[in-house]
């Protein structure tokens, strides 16, 4: 686990460190036979990193339903931090309707861990098994170490990605004032407040309305 934390503070984007924290899962936690990343946007669900298309099919099914230990743990900040239905087969009076209907996409059993830092939930780590009682207490304590890391190295290459995109933009906007300097002879201030206005007559980011400017050399 520690080589592990350091392996994913090391990964070069936010996708590499996602498919890092889902392969890891297969690997470490024993009885994981597939394991993605689910984040909610309302109640809309996107998967991240899924290492086997049952992890898809199962978000599909929780987000169409509004019902399961996955959608439950990114839902409720609140709530219980980690979920596990060993059996499958057996009725699950907390989620009756998913339950039977995962059976048939092929789950057996499986864990969600709360994907969260002090400042931020960010989804949930679902793991699956295709075997009923595949995961044991070791099982759900190696699960919730991985989430422990997996937490705070998704948010640090976030962070990481959210620093670059605004340089970046930065970057785009300062050369997208010096054409319009240029070729309209404005001030400094000038050449921003064209940008500016475009941006909210237009309703277009500031970013995209200085790409346009770099890329056609006005607007």
């Amino acid at each position: 686990m520690a080589a592990l934390a350091r392996d994913l503070l090391a990964q070069p984007s936010v996708d590499a460190t996602l498919e890092r924290i889902t392969t890891s899962a297969t690997e470490l936690v024993e009885g994981c036979d597939a394991a993605g990343i689910l984040v909610l946007h309302g109640t809309t669900v996107e998967t991240l990193a899924p290492t086997d298309p049952l992890v898809v099919d199962s978000d599909r099914l929780q987000e169409r339903l509004r019902e399961g230990p996955c959608f439950d743990a990114a839902l409720d900040a609140e709530g219980d931090r980690v979920f596990r239905i060993s059996d499958f087969s057996a009725e699950q009076p907390r989620w009756p309707v998913y339950a039977p209907e995962a059976r048939r996409l092929g789950v057996g059993s499986m864990m969600g861990f709360l994907l969260f830092t002090e400042d931020e939930d960010l989804g949930a780590l679902n793991l699956y098994s295709r075997k009923p009682g595949a995961f044991t207490e070791v099982s759900e304590l190696a699960g919730w170490l991985l989430a422990s890391h997996a937490a705070v190295a998704f948010s640090s290459a976030r962070t990481h990605a959210q620093l670059e995109q605004a340089v970046a933009t930065r970057h785009v906007i300062g050369e997208a004032m010096g054409i319009l300097m240029g070729s309209h002879h404005l001030t400094e201030d000038q050449a921003f407040d064209v940008l500016r206005r475009f941006s909210q007559e237009h309703n277009i980011k500031l970013r995209e309305v200085a790409r346009r400017v770099c890329e056609q050399g006005g607007l």
